[in-house]
């Protein structure tokens, strides 16, 4: 059977298919070959999903969706990038124009569906979006704020909690034409917790819907650290957990980034009263870690609370009291001996105020900024951007984009030094009218980790959430072909 000469337009027409969370790695050819390195184009299809944003009558919900100016997918035309629901009735509908200018819409109360979409062309790199509510009053109380993420198969959770002063909330939400299946399982600190009903086995998402599954209903235990583990055995889904906290308040936690032996928990503010780190081991080995604290100067071990022991399967936590007095910062987890690499996953609770007047939010662990990394929803006043080189010196370029209703793009080139953190104001675009998107992009040097904190203060509560800036994977690794006339003859 005679078959046609793969192209370039060939492979980059199947790599259209892949969404823009996805990196295709093509190794470099080799003179024996004759192959050519690979090039990076820009994607020309990205997916995003965002959970059903609160179970509150009185919450008010802001949607944000941008897709910053860059490099735009070859041959894309003009493009197009819209998140709706199938519910007409409650669904807000954001469809993008055009590169660098975000759009917004409201939403109220607690019937509000999950939202997906699909960006295509010009603005399938690096399309982004965000969800953020406010709940004014209540036992929901609080801002709670989630970057609408691609889907994926495989979700860790480090932090939940079945706690009775808690209630957790699985969303998982499924984007495709045909049915998904999910598997959910809970480890505390004594390793996996069963169910005798088998409840978090082959739960059933069916298409274009989200399913939100109560944690306590999983285990008859109350357990107050939990790491949370959700895995596909069809399909592919968006997940998050959202937190509700007697007195404290209520935000999402997202999943944290791959497991690996070294964690980076970027923009702990610096009125933090309250930081609980928990951490889970997901390999087969035990895992010592050695706690740092990047801050504006340099590195230190928290005092009291240098090493951590991470049993393999086990979930562990730690208080750590005091941890920032006063200065914003970021955690670092390191291997305590450079041999041993044990994978582990990790977030932080953080907690701001006191008393009656506290509210939470999450840090889970960070994916590097890489190339370019974007924050949809930014205001005129509240923002706060941390910027973490653990490693080494880094230059980075902050972007702060067109409004939603007017406002002139701003830049500012800030250099981070190794093993600091820095904490500024969100740069703003001149005469900014509504929100904005912040984009930050690595010159030099690096890796560097990025979080975004928005303070959105009310009746004396210091009500803030915080989302970190990952690498939008707004190209593709796409191997350079040439005509190899030999394959007609196979």
């Amino acid at each position: 059977m005679k078959r046609a000469p793969l192209t370039l337009a060939a492979v980059t027409a199947a790599l259209a298919a892949l969404t823009g969370a996805a990196t295709l790695a093509a190794p470099a050819g080799t003179a024996g070959d004759g192959g050519k390195a690979a090039v990076r184009l820009p994607v020309e299809r990205s997916a995003l999903l965002c959970p059903p944003p609160s179970g509150s009558d009185i919450a008010e919900t802001t949607y944000t969706s941008v897709t910053p100016k860059g490099e735009s997918a070859q041959g894309a035309g003009a493009g197009s990038a819209q998140l709706l629901t199938a519910d007409a009735k409650h669904a807000p509908k954001l469809t993008l124009k055009e590169p660098g200018k975000p759009v917004a819409a409201t939403a109220s109360g607690a019937e509000v569906p999950a939202l997906a979409g699909a960006a295509e062309g010009v603005l399938a790199p690096g399309w982004a979006a965000q969800q953020t509510t406010v709940v004014s009053v209540g036992s929901a109380r609080g801002v709670l704020g989630a970057a609408c993420t691609a889907p994926d198969t495989d979700f860790w959770f480090p932090g939940a909690s079945t706690a009775k002063t808690r209630q957790d909330y699985l969303h998982v939400t499924n984007p495709d034409d045909s049915a998904a299946v999910v598997d959910v399982e809970l480890f505390g600190p004594d390793g996996s917790l069963k169910s005798d009903s088998g409840a978090g086995e082959g739960i059933p998402v069916p298409a274009r819907s989200s399913v939100p599954v109560l944690l306590s209903t999983l285990t008859s235990a109350p357990v107050a650290d939990l790491t949370v583990h959700v895995t596909t055995r069809t399909g592919r889904v968006g997940a998050s957990v959202q937190v509700q906290e007697d007195g404290t308040g209520s935000d999402w936690l997202p999943a944290a980034a791959d497991a690996g032996p070294s964690v980076v928990l970027p923009g702990i503010p610096a009125d933090a009263t309250s930081v609980r780190l928990v951490a889970f081991a997901t390999g087969e080995d035990d895992a010592d870690l050695t706690l740092k604290l990047a801050g504006p100067t340099g590195s230190i071990t928290p005092a009291g609370n240098e090493e951590l022991h991470v049993k393999s399967r086990m979930t562990a936590s730690v208080e750590l009291k005091d941890l920032t007095r006063g200065e914003a910062g970021s955690l670092l987890l390191v291997p305590s001996e450079p041999g041993h690499r044990a994978p582990v996953v990790a977030a932080l609770r953080v907690v701001r105020g006191s008393g009656a007047k506290q509210e939470i939010a999450f840090i889970p662990a960070a994916a590097p900024v890489g190339a370019r990394a974007t924050a949809a929803d930014n205001r005129a006043t509240g923002g706060t951007l941390s910027l973490t080189a653990p490693g080494a010196d880094a230059t980075v370029k902050i972007t702060a984009g067109a409004g939603t209703q007017a406002g002139e793009p701003a830049t500012k080139t800030v250099t981070v030094k190794a093993g600091t953190t820095v904490a500024l104001p969100s740069p703003v675009p001149a005469a900014l009218k509504g929100s904005y998107a912040l984009t930050v992009e690595t010159q030099s040097g690096g890796p560097v980790y990025a979080a975004r904190t928005l303070a959105l203060p009310a009746d004396g509560i210091p009500m803030f959430t915080i989302q970190l800036l990952a690498d939008d994977h707004s190209t593709v690794a796409v191997p350079e072909a040439t005509q190899n006339l030999t394959v007609l003859q196979n």
